[in-house]
């Protein structure tokens, strides 16, 4: 499964991070992107941000997603 974010619709609500701080994390900027690992993949971001997500954080990726205000979270299934 892989992850990225729409920093256009991004609304910087943080509850993509609350819910899985090791896939997403919010940027000095206010929207949040996706990292793998230490990576925060906001060079560009968006669809060429694309983040594999780890083993077992599969369920809390798409809680992210199902959970988000500006629906801003895609993901992508193997």
């Amino acid at each position: 499964m892989k992850v990225w974010i729409d920093q256009d619709l991004c609304t910087g609500d943080g509850l993509c991070e609350e819910i899985c701080p090791q896939v997403f994390t919010l940027l000095d900027d206010g929207l949040a992107y996706v990292k793998e690992g230490s990576e925060v993949r906001n060079e560009p971001g968006g669809s060429a941000g694309l983040a594999a997500v780890p083993d077992g954080l599969e369920d809390a990726v798409t809680e992210a997603a199902e959970e988000c205000p500006g629906e801003c979270i895609f993901i992508e299934k193997d």
